[in-house]
């Protein structure tokens, strides 16, 4: 049986997950799923729903006997497995070069059309 100590353990580790993978810090773990927003899948945020649910029976005896432990520590695995493996490195590196190859393209494109401009008027 689950206990309001062991739920909110579980909270703690999923926020601090969600804090080492997208950088969102806050108070709950409501609050920092609110703020990932759709960097987590549905389906995890789903999860992570549960968990959320839980926590507001923690003050109730007779509602603690409706969660289910078993679901809540595989939502946990699950959500934890998922942001273990994202790299905010590899995110912001790929941000960057994202970013610089916009900026090529626009560069390409203007010299492009100068190049076009200047053979059309016979300047080339």
């Amino acid at each position: 049986m689950e206990t309001q100590d062991s739920i909110q353990a579980r909270a703690a580790r999923v926020q601090g997950a969600l804090a080492a993978a997208f950088g969102v810090r806050a108070k709950s773990l409501e609050v920092a799923l609110r703020r990932t927003g759709r960097r987590l899948p549905k389906r995890l945020h789903a999860e992570a729903k549960k968990i959320v649910a839980a926590q507001s029976f923690g003050a109730h005896p007779r509602l603690m006997r409706q969660v289910d432990g078993a679901a809540l520590s595989l939502a946990e695995d699950r959500i934890v497995g998922f942001l273990s493996g994202i790299d905010r490195a590899d995110r912001r590196k790929g941000m960057w070069l994202g970013i610089a190859a916009a900026v090529a393209f626009n560069i390409l494109l203007v010299f492009t059309a100068v190049i076009v401009w200047m053979w059309w008027t016979g300047r080339l």
